[in-house]
């Protein structure tokens, strides 16, 4: 209930906790876009409601009688196969087919190697802004960086990035 609230909003007392009305992000994002990361961790029931917002273009909220038009661009990411969720039949093959207007396919990054580089630079560069200091990385330590599989993706290298900042206590 809690995500389909933040999704479609609710109506002041539709629950318990509910002390006022709330728009969803589907209203807030009205006119623009709105980006569902990990759509495939949604539940089949919830699944089920947003095939419906893309297919009519109105959102309900909990605990309102009345719908609520939204022209809103979606943006749905997942690290997950959905066409083997459909085959599962954890995922719906209608709302995976709406879905799937214009694809785009992102490798993991242990099959792009060439991005690590410049992704290292890029957080290197955030975190040493965000913590106020003056870090470089090595030739040695960008080697083993590019070497390794990096199961977590993006967000484990970023996260690296930001530890070796913090641990640094010589600027390298």
């Amino acid at each position: 209930n809690l995500l389909e609230s933040e999704l479609f909003g609710h109506a002041r007392g539709a629950f318990t906790g509910a002390h006022s009305s709330r728009a969803g992000l589907f209203q807030l994002a009205n006119h623009g876009t709105i980006l569902l990361d990990e759509v495939g961790e949604l539940p089949l029931p919830l699944q089920a409601k947003l095939l419906r917002v893309l297919q009519d273009g109105k959102v309900r909220p909990i605990g309102i009688d009345h719908p609520v038009e939204v022209q809103v661009r979606v943006i749905a990411s997942t690290n997950k196969d959905l066409a083997h969720q459909v085959e599962k039949g954890s995922f719906r093959e209608d709302l995976f087919f709406r879905l799937q207007v214009i694809p785009l396919h992102l490798p993991p990054l242990r099959g792009r190697r060439s991005d690590i580089p410049l992704l290292v630079n890029h957080f290197l560069d955030k975190s040493t802004r965000k913590h106020g200091v003056s870090v470089s990385i090595t030739k040695e330590a960008m080697i083993y960086l590019w070497e390794y599989d990096w199961p977590g993706n993006i967000r484990e290298l970023e996260n690296l990035i930001e530890r070796l900042v913090l641990l640094s206590d010589n600027g390298i």
